[in-house]
């Protein structure tokens, strides 16, 4: 288990078969709604599939030497002329990097480098826009005679008052890539972290559930499940409900309708690799910590508490007590 929380935090992929480890599927969470006179919304052999039962998004934030902030003029009718992020959405077999720098340069007439996600987006529990940014590598910013069905132009804004957004909605995380982009040498920003590349068949949410013991509090523990093999608790994405609400349904099933206060400190990865056919589910790994010590804790679950190292344990313990070492989850609904 330790040697996998440190894969995760070195921005590894798990090399285990999620679909088969699986703690709370779709099936079980529609049984769970039943058991409370709810009418399940999806049916439970449901398969996110590119363009038809989930949508990816990419949305690229990157800002040159002079703080200036790339934007796109939009060509699209219910939107021409106003100005955006370069963002769309991800084709078949395409991974989540490849679909970011492609948006850029159909969009700008910029090559880029994707160097880290940002933030992860989601609505419901079928679309997701993944946030990134980087740094331009070549090419010519497309000018308003070389207007195509992709954009109008692409321009370096210095002042977001100069335009005319398409959607508010990305103020948020051009504040987010704004301040990545001052950040400081000695900052507590996240490393570079980059989708790993995996293949899943479903959506799935993995948790890091980090606690200490009164006794020893500077040692580390975390759940474990042990369905099946000793993994990290997994729960399948519900598509029609809000992440936060699959994540409420999972701790219960975990811990009972008692779950102790804790806090969501952010994602640690994601994972997701359209190469392969039929596997267009992704992986997101949450970690999670409890307030109360771990002798305060129950759960009614198949789950054991694992101790971590020393060593182990403060690297956990940095990313907790520190502002921006994990990436953002926003739950838009």
């Amino acid at each position: 288990m330790e040697n996998n929380l440190l894969r995760i935090l070195n921005n590894q992929s798990l090399d285990e078969n999620t679909d088969q480890l699986c703690d709370f599927t779709i099936e079980e969470q529609n049984q769970f709604s039943e058991s409370q006179g709810i009418k399940p919304s999806v049916s439970t052999d449901y398969i996110p599939v590119l363009g038809k039962s989930v949508t990816y998004i990419v949305a690229v934030v990157i800002f040159n030497e002079k703080n200036e902030l790339l934007l796109i003029q939009e060509a699209k009718k219910s939107c021409a002329g106003k100005w955006y992020l370069p963002a769309g959405r991800m084709e078949n077999k395409e991974n989540i990097v490849e679909a970011a720098e492609r948006e850029v340069l159909e969009e700008t007439g910029l090559y880029v480098k994707i160097s880290t996600l940002l933030a992860v987006e989601s609505a419901c529990g079928s679309w997701f826009r993944f946030v990134l940014t980087g740094n331009v590598t070549g090419g010519k910013l497309k000018s308003p005679s070389e207007a195509d069905t992709e954009s109008l132009q692409a321009k370096w804004i210095d002042n977001l008052n100069e335009v005319t957004l398409r959607s508010q909605d990305v103020l948020n995380i051009i504040e987010l890539g704004r301040n990545y982009h001052n950040r400081s040498s000695d900052s507590t920003w996240h490393n570079l972290i980059l989708p790993g590349i995996k293949s899943h068949k479903k959506n799935y949410l993995r948790l890091v559930i980090a606690v200490r013991k009164r006794s020893s509090p500077n040692r580390v523990n975390i759940l474990v499940s042990e369905k099946n093999e000793r993994h990290f608790p997994t729960t399948e994405i519900h598509p029609g409900k809000s992440l936060h609400s699959t994540l409420r349904k999972f701790m219960v099933e975990l811990f009972g309708s008692e779950v102790p206060q804790h806090r969501l400190v952010g994602l640690l990865s994601v994972e997701h690799d359209a190469s392969v056919l039929h596997n267009d589910g992704i992986c997101l790994t949450l970690l999670v910590v409890f307030k109360p010590t771990i002798e305060e804790v129950t759960f009614i679950g198949k789950c054991s508490w694992f101790e971590l190292s020393q060593d182990v344990s403060d690297k956990l313990s940095l990313i907790v007590v520190s502002k921006h070492s994990t990436f953002p989850l926003h739950v838009i609904r």
